[in-house]
């Protein structure tokens, strides 16, 4: 047999052996441009909890995908424009959003001039873990309930001020939920972000914030506020003997939230469904899941078609929440 003969067949016999032996990350190094980094979009400022999730996620899908994945943070505007860098982007897998309900659900009917069509110019890639929203005040806080809390307001119109991550952002909204629900009236201040905003609740600038789960347990363990309820009809083992809203007796504020990832529109089957794949593996991850529970967050890790049904869903109950309440923002 002729040399080249022999090196032909011990090529096609040695080379899957060699592939089989190279380790995932290696052989993921085609997704789907090699050596061109992931970035994953944060809507908002460092710190909060969809950030802190955001970077957790990024050291696991790193290795799994073989290149580099960075967190952005993008903060301003209601998450638009964050949102809009993603809207901007090539439909090539490479940039990703990490977002909540106010992206696609809330934004389109707070303004009438949104810059993008969450229907249309997003695609839909994963809906991430369900999460609740706390009902926080200062750990010095005269409140130590709802009751509390509303009693106070029933008869002190607009003294009380409450903290929000921003104009729409859903713990605006909660709390517009809650003064309809008791017939209250309290004054409403916007922050730049979930940090911000919960500097401001530690430090006795305003009397009340509903915030993200993540942060909430965080500061009321760090002895720096106190949780009275939370929104969601359903418990969430981290938050213990806590009441949701309708056992601390405001009924009507049962809020879900969660935490959704998207691509830009026409983002190619085969692409969506890599990292789809690549999101629910990272999810399973111990350290990942652990982190989720600890603070409050129930991974869900839908599909993609899942997420593109959940998305319409979210769409059309905050749009009759929205009208509800008879907000505008531009």
């Amino acid at each position: 047999m002729p040399i080249h003969a022999v090196f032909a067949m011990l090529s096609r016999c040695l080379l899957p052996l060699a592939l089989a032996s190279l380790p995932a990350a290696a052989l993921a190094q085609a997704f789907p441009t090699p050596g061109k980094p992931i970035r994953i979009v944060v809507p908002f400022p460092a710190g909060g909890q969809t950030d802190i999730q955001a970077r957790l996620l990024a050291a696991k899908l790193q290795p799994a995908l073989g290149v580099t994945v960075l967190v952005d943070n993008k903060p301003g505007a209601s998450s638009i424009l964050g949102t809009m860098e993603v809207v901007r982007a090539p439909a090539d897998g490479h940039t990703l959003l990490y977002t909540i309900s106010v992206t696609a659900a809330q934004n389109p009917h707070l303004f009438t001039k949104l810059p993008y069509d969450p229907l249309k110019d997003l695609t839909p890639v994963m809906f991430a873990a369900r999460s609740s929203t706390v009902l926080t005040v200062p750990a010095n806080s005269p409140f130590n309930s709802v009751a509390d809390l509303v009693k106070f307001a029933k008869a002190n119109p607009g003294k009380l001020n409450y903290a929000s991550y921003s104009l729409g952002s859903t713990s605006h909204l909660v709390a517009e939920l809650m003064q309809q629900a008791t017939g209250t009236q309290m004054t409403h201040i916007p922050f730049k972000g979930s940090a911000d905003a919960g500097m401001a609740l530690m430090g006795g600038q305003v009397d009340f914030l509903f915030d993200g789960p993540t942060t909430a347990l965080a500061n009321a363990r760090g002895g720096k506020a106190k949780m009275l309820a939370f929104t969601d009809p359903k418990p969430y083992a981290a938050l213990g003997s806590l009441p949701n809203m309708a056992q601390a007796g405001v009924p009507g504020v049962d809020v879900t939230g969660g935490m959704q990832f998207f691509g830009p529109r026409n983002l190619p089957p085969e692409v969506l469904a890599k990292i789809n794949a690549a999101l629910a593996t990272a999810l399973k991850d111990p350290e990942v899941a652990k982190a989720y529970a600890d603070g409050a967050s129930e991974i869900v890790a839908s599909s993609a078609a899942e997420h593109a049904v959940s998305v319409k869903e979210q769409y059309e109950r905050w749009g009759a929440v929205i009208r509800k309440l008879g907000l505008k923002l531009d």
